[in-house]
């Protein structure tokens, strides 16, 4: 498997079930971020917001694809939606690998949404705050989820990102075992011990 970040928080899985997209975001939403073309089997939008939600541009191929897809409902604050509305977490699974993305996730989970996700290989969650859960937060849901392979997302970096949100070393810091894989991709066989997975875009 192959799971390569495309900015913010869209990412591409590639396996032997097929191409799958995640959070593609429309042309000019993002600051300093545009996507390349795009085909896939399937692409999956945590909401409907501009730079999460822009399905349309993901040419699909028409190929069913092999993914378990299941989902857990949640909000894009801290306020039961009444802020940003609902936001849907995707866990994709194929290969045998179990992967969340959290999407605009806006709060930390509750026991029910921790047991419906269960175990984890790759956990994609957002860290920048102000729209989503920030660096405190997502450490503290990754530390509840326990995935094997964390994967900041939703960050601000030099030249890229909204200007309220917080950067990637707020999260870091909080962090032990943090690799930088100076690629944006990676295999998830590669990583046998848990590991925050900082990936370039």
């Amino acid at each position: 498997m192959k799971i390569t970040y495309l900015g913010h928080s869209c990412f591409l899985i590639e396996s032997a079930a097929g191409r799958l997209v995640l959070d593609p975001f429309e042309p000019g939403s993002v600051p300093g971020r545009e996507l390349p073309e795009l085909e896939a089997d399937c692409v999956l939008c945590s909401h409907g917001h501009a730079d999460h939600g822009a399905a349309e541009r993901v040419k699909l191929s028409g190929r069913p694809h092999g993914y378990k897809i299941e989902t857990v409902r949640s909000f894009h604050d801290g306020e039961h939606g009444a802020l940003r509305g609902g936001n849907l977490i995707h866990i994709v699974s194929a290969e045998g690998l179990r992967i969340a993305h959290l999407g605009d996730l806006g709060h930390e989970l509750d026991a029910e949404q921790i047991s419906r996700l269960g175990k984890l290989d790759v956990l994609l969650i957002p860290v920048g705050g102000y729209y989503t859960i920030d660096a405190a937060g997502a450490a503290a849901v990754a530390d509840a989820l326990g995935a094997r392979i964390t994967v900041p997302m939703h960050y601000r970096g030099e030249g890229f990102g909204y200007d309220v949100i917080g950067t990637l070393d707020s999260f870091t810091a909080l962090r032990d075992n943090v690799r930088y894989a100076r690629t944006s991709s990676f295999d998830p066989a590669e990583y046998t011990a848990p590991v925050t997975l900082v990936l370039e875009t």
